[in-house]
């Protein structure tokens, strides 16, 4: 029996080195005739087999099917070292160190070790077809700063070098199953670190702490919603329908300030602020009015100015909250590509 033959069919069944298959029956066949040795009939099931499996290798590797194959099968492989397997709470670093990019791998460490990133919350995109980076970042996007409030409920708590980011799927990996955006914190400085949970949520605060916040995330959603143009001339009628939505946010907030008791030390200083709310609100109800670009800026500046009076700090202070404001004019995002995709 011709050990080629049986090592040529071996091969050609397997489909694992087509090419090295052909080969080895090719030769073999010229050796049982020369030699006549059996194992014909294993020679030619290889030839046959490993030119199929060649012909199939050629057409995998010109579609790329064969990359997309092996990416899927080593996210799989993977496991629990995965992006996907990041859960609400969770601290992390990644290969890099950095929140922008690509990344397969990520290794969990406690909150209190320095870290990259930290997941404040996730989301399943709906199945269907790959909707494009555009559409995953837009998605990610809208609902991760929408949701950020429910883990770090007081904004100004957070660090000024902290912003949200997210993991988003990439093309290959939507073909395996993965829906999921998970959204988190990270340091705005590429190869910045942070260290200790920003988690605050609601029971961690006493009761007139928590009415402040949820009445201050009126305003929060409202800034969060300022339109993607950066000058207000390239974008009018897209600013004035925010100032719109700031200003019945602002209307929101004061009545949920006027309705609570407040403890006689932040009585006086609460009453302050709702009185500088209510004319911020008249003021961003002007802007959205604004028949040009002079009267929204004019009345825009104004209403800014109290929305960031002052009196906010006052009020904060007195009720055992942070009292450093953050940036309403930094707009979202953590620097050009606050996404990373997994």
């Amino acid at each position: 029996m011709s050990g080629l033959a049986v090592a040529a069919f071996v091969l050609g069944v397997l489909c694992f080195l087509p090419a090295v298959g052909l080969v080895l029956g090719l030769v073999a066949l010229a050796r049982i005739r020369r030699r006549g040795e059996r194992g014909k009939g294993f020679a030619v099931a290889g030839c046959v087999l490993s030119s199929v499996g060649l012909a199939l290798w050629t057409l995998t590797l010109s579609t790329g099917a064969a990359g997309d194959f092996w990416d899927g099968f080593r996210d799989a492989a993977r496991g629990g070292g995965t992006a996907y397997s990041l859960e609400k709470g969770q601290c992390f670093t990644t290969p890099s160190g950095s929140l922008q990019g690509v990344t397969y791998d990520v290794d969990e460490v406690p909150c209190a070790r320095e870290h990259d990133g930290e997941v404040f919350a996730s989301f399943d995109l709906p199945d269907g077809s790959y909707p494009g980076d555009g559409e995953i970042t837009r998605a990610a996007d809208d609902r991760c700063y929408a949701l950020q409030d429910a883990y770090a409920m007081d904004r100004w708590a957070l660090p000024t070098d902290v912003d949200v980011y997210y993991l988003t799927p990439t093309a290959a990996s939507w073909r395996t199953g993965d829906r999921e955006i998970t959204c988190l914190f990270g340091n705005t400085d590429e190869r910045g670190t942070l260290t200790g949970s920003l988690r605050n949520d609601g029971a961690r605060f006493d009761a007139d702490q928590h009415t402040y916040l949820l009445a201050e995330g009126y305003l929060n959603r409202a800034m969060d919603e300022v339109p993607a143009a950066e000058a207000v001339e390239d974008d009018l009628a897209g600013y004035r329908t925010w100032a719109g939505q700031v200003s019945e946010a602002l209307r929101g907030e004061v009545a949920m300030l006027d309705g609570h008791e407040w403890p006689a030390g932040a009585e006086r200083p609460v009453a302050a602020l709702t009185d500088d709310l209510r004319s911020a609100q008249e003021e961003w109800g002007l802007a959205a009015k604004a028949a040009d670009l002079d009267a929204y800026y004019e009345h825009y500046g104004k209403g800014y100015d109290l929305v960031v009076a002052d009196s906010t700090v006052t009020a904060r202070k007195a009720l055992g909250l942070a009292t450093t404001p953050p940036d309403y004019e930094g707009g979202e995002g953590g620097g050009d590509d606050p996404g990373v995709e997994v």
